[in-house]
């Protein structure tokens, strides 16, 4: 992957006979005898130096991307085709839930194809001059990736309709009687788009994508792999029960994998624990309310209002709202899919039930009675 750097390089003295003659204030300040601070030898790691830790995190190539064997394995095969016929790669749409690794792909695709790679989301790009800079200023075969592609204003995805398909845009100059339309060449370039909400798409932008693939949650082992893959970067010293303890907890995401870690680690410097073990993992993660199947207290504490509160009998969303102090599109956007996913709630039409397994998982076998209720607040 291409990578563009704007600092300036220090001079040459060989190529300018006059180089004795002009002396930098460095040179003036050690003939004085004055001590020098020069950074590039400072030992230390300067702050953007530390910030490079979390790209250390990203794997740079497919063949160290862990998990999605079905994706790898169509984006082997349209990579190699693309690099034999030397073209740029197809548009790419990928879909799933957050934290699964989108913007990852994207970099390992540039870095495969051995191109450069533009970020930036959807809200970003609000007025028509945002997305004609992006574009013009592509390289051939450049990576182009949008977050949250399906937040594109109506204005900007038709601007993208003519240059995903002919390498071209269409820019209106003047006003009025005197307004013209004058198009501009683009090269070849591979937009890869992400979005968690791929239904709210429009189709004639859904359908300019060749490539249409979808992000999976992650396998237990998949995540264990994940988990000693980040210690190791990290110089945290993990043994195999350590990071399944770790990758049980993480809701089949890698992001919230590495976070845990992140805390998990905090824990143990901070007590001085050395190696982070089963025991010492589940005693960490005790501590920030994340139980073994990865449910937090707001999660258990939605769990126990449907349970305890109602008897197990179906509750509306705003209703769940109002009872628990959370906001309706919170409830149903963050908290609600995973405790679906994994069967611990229904949606009916009559409202929301917490299932069998919920009880079980919360001990709740039979409902309290209101003298035995918790207090929420």
């Amino acid at each position: 992957m291409a990578i563009i750097s704007s600092k300036k390089q220090p001079p040459d003295p060989d190529e300018s006979p006059d180089s004795e003659a002009k002396q930098s204030p460095k040179e003036s300040l050690r003939q004085a005898g004055q001590p020098i601070a020069d950074k590039s030898l400072n030992p230390e790691a300067s702050p953007d130096e530390e910030g490079k830790q979390e790209e250390r995190l990203r794997p740079q190539r497919l063949a160290d991307y862990i998990g999605q064997k079905d994706l790898k394995d169509v984006l082997d095969i349209a990579i190699k085709a693309a690099q034999g016929r030397k073209e740029s790669l197809d548009h790419l749409l990928l879909y799933g839930p957050p934290g699964l690794g989108k913007t990852t792909m994207s970099l390992i695709l540039a870095t495969e194809m051995g191109v450069g790679c533009k970020i930036t989301t959807a809200p970003a790009l609000e007025r028509p001059r945002d997305i004609v800079g992006l574009l013009i200023n592509l390289k051939p075969g450049d990576v182009l990736f949008i977050d949250e592609i399906h937040r594109l204003p109506k204005v900007t995805e038709e601007i993208l309709y003519p240059a995903m398909e002919d390498f071209r845009i269409d820019i209106t100059i003047g006003k009025g009687q005197s307004a013209q339309t004058r198009s501009l060449s683009l090269p070849p370039f591979t937009l890869v788009g992400a979005t968690t909400r791929v239904g709210a798409l429009t189709s004639p932008l859904r359908d300019r994508f060749g490539l249409v693939q979808r992000l999976r949650f992650y396998e237990l082992d998949e995540l264990t792999e994940i988990v000693v893959r980040t210690a190791q970067i990290l110089h945290t010293p993990i043994d195999q029960e350590g990071a399944i303890e770790i990758a049980r907890r993480a809701r089949g995401t890698p992001r919230i994998a590495n976070r845990l870690l992140k805390r998990v680690r905090d824990y143990t410097e901070v007590k001085a624990l050395g190696l982070i073990t089963g025991t010492i993992a589940s005693e960490a993660l005790h501590l920030f309310n994340v139980d073994p199947c990865g449910l937090d207290w707001t999660d258990r504490r939605l769990l126990q209002v449907l349970i305890e509160r109602f008897d197990g009998r179906p509750v509306g969303l705003d209703t769940m709202a109002a009872i628990t102090g959370e906001d309706a599109q919170t409830i149903e956007e963050v908290y609600e899919p995973y405790l679906l996913q994994i069967g611990y709630l229904q949606r009916t039409p009559r409202g929301r039930i917490a299932t069998a397994a919920a009880r079980a998982h919360l001990g709740l076998t039979t409902p309290l009675s209101d003298n035995q209720l918790p207090l929420l607040f």
